[in-house]
């Protein structure tokens, strides 16, 4: 009997851990995110004197997405988790695939411009004159705040779906997923030029950590097996 409530007190405890390398990722993305939307300039023909004066700031951004990415990969575990035998193979498929391609864009993004701020320290009038600046910039930009954050958007979908159906968090946290999903995915770009809107995905995700993890202490502690 004491064996079989330690196998039920091992089944639980890693959900706990990874809900908490949920709320790591939350907090890695926003800080990495506002950190490049007050650094990058709005426009490549705004000059690239942001490449020496943001030094700092991005080169901090970029050392906190390869964090973020692992604490991202421990949240999709845990969401599976959570979701245990009731996870539906349909949604959970886009779930996977959503989220994997999300973190694809991601480093592709962030390993982008930081070669162009390589590039402007070692060769800086080569870099300019080649044309890569431009081109850079923009495929950056765009595969960040363009089509990463349309993928996070279904990541959230899919997930808010797999929530709904299982019931094992509350309905309006789901739906929560829906709506800034939905913004997320259909935003006017002329209104919305330099993408705050993502934060909306590592805030929700904050959430959701945070109350899977209230919801496996509290399992755990019940659960916690007592000596004899």
């Amino acid at each position: 009997m004491a064996q079989e409530r330690l196998k039920i007190y091992a089944r639980l405890r890693p959900p706990k851990a990874a809900a908490i390398s949920g709320i790591i990722f939350a907090i890695l993305i926003v800080i990495t995110t506002v950190l490049l939307l007050i650094s990058l300039p709005e426009n490549p023909q705004d000059g690239t004197a942001w490449l020496t004066t943001n030094r700092n700031n991005l080169l901090l951004a970029f050392n906190l997405v390869p964090f973020a990415g692992i604490a991202f990969l421990w949240f999709m575990g845990v969401v599976r988790d959570h979701l245990g035998e009731n996870e539906d193979q349909f949604f959970a498929t886009v779930f996977f695939g959503s989220g994997l391609i999300f973190l694809a864009m991601l480093f592709i993004a962030t390993a982008s411009t930081g070669t162009m701020l390589f590039l402007s320290r070692t060769q800086p009038e080569r870099f300019i004159a080649s044309g890569f600046y431009g081109l850079g910039w923009t495929f950056s930009r765009d595969l960040m705040y363009v089509y990463a954050i349309k993928m996070a958007g279904v990541f959230m979908i899919s997930t808010s779906s797999l929530f709904i159906r299982t019931r094992v968090i509350p309905r309006w946290m789901a739906l929560l997923g829906y709506l800034l999903a939905a913004i997320m995915i259909f935003r006017i770009r002329q209104i919305d030029r330099v993408g705050w809107v993502f934060l909306f995905f590592p805030l929700w995700i904050l959430l959701v950590s945070v109350y899977i993890l209230i919801a496996h202490y509290w399992n755990d502690s019940e659960a916690t097996p007592t000596e004899s």
